[in-house]
């Protein structure tokens, strides 16, 4: 008889081999490609976590960055402490690891809880061409309002009903031509000055903007940009995060039980 090549090879059994030996090694190389930052894991206080996981930390590789922005490598202790707080206003409620911790300063402020930001690039944020992505509205005449209400002269109430000031601009995503931010031009009674605020946060209702997540008198400590029309990715971080830990750490009354 003629000897037939893999004639009595079961190809179907090699096929499903290599399948499920190629879905592991993908698995791994997926898996630590996501431990670029972030690890190794540490606990609360800053040292190394016992269970490091099964996959080893990968070798640095460095990133150059779009637009001329430099480059990155990561993993690297550089950027790693380039995004690690340890100024945290922060008091330990049990020595055990998983415990919540408490606030010991302003919680809006300091970035902790609901509130807590990453230190990212202070940077705006660039479109594929390089330009700006979040633009008010005022210095641009691609964009106008299409839908709903233009809450431009609206006045800005507060989650204690004080009314605060006015919506004096509206920022744009430009690619996305989304709204991503309404300006408050303060009254002098409430820090006086322009803030902004997310559009999630704002509530559009009745001929006024409610902003329930903070009260009147935390209007002044909103951050403020540096530049009259960039929002850069820290300033993105500080402000959102200064709304979002209102929504707890507003009054007394929110962060005590409902029981």
């Amino acid at each position: 008889m003629e000897n037939v090549f893999f004639g009595n090879f079961d190809l179907s059994s090699l096929s499903i081999w290599l399948f499920w030996i190629f879905f592991a090694l993908l698995i791994y190389y997926l898996q630590t490609e996501n431990m670029r930052e972030g690890y190794p894991l540490e606990n609360e206080d800053g040292t190394a976590a016992p269970n490091q996981g099964p996959f080893p930390v990968p070798n640095p590789k460095t990133f150059r960055l779009m637009h001329g922005r430099g480059e990155v490598t990561v993993p690297s202790p550089e950027n790693e402490a380039a995004h690690r707080r340890a100024d945290l206003a922060l008091t330990r409620t049990n020595a055990a690891n998983g415990y919540p911790f408490d606030p010991s300063g302003d919680p809006l402020a300091d970035g902790v809880g609901p509130g807590a930001w990453v230190p990212r690039r202070d940077v705006p944020e660039l479109d594929g061409h390089g330009h700006a992505k979040i633009v008010p509205m005022g210095q641009t005449e691609t964009f106008r309002v299409s839908a709903g209400r233009d809450p431009r002269g609206m006045p800005v109430v507060a989650g204690d009903n004080a009314v605060v000031g006015t919506i004096s601009d509206m920022w744009v995503d430009a690619p996305e031509q989304l709204v991503r931010y309404l300006e408050i031009e303060l009254d002098a009674d409430h820090g006086g000055g322009t803030r902004l605020v997310p559009i999630h946060f704002c509530r559009i209702w009745g001929g006024k903007v409610k902003i329930n997540a903070i009260y009147g008198k935390h209007f002044a400590g909103v951050p403020v940009t540096k530049a009259p029309t960039q929002v850069t990715l820290l300033e993105e971080e500080k402000i959102s995060a200064y709304y979002g830990g209102g929504i707890l750490y507003a009054s007394q009354d929110r962060i005590d039980p409902l029981l």
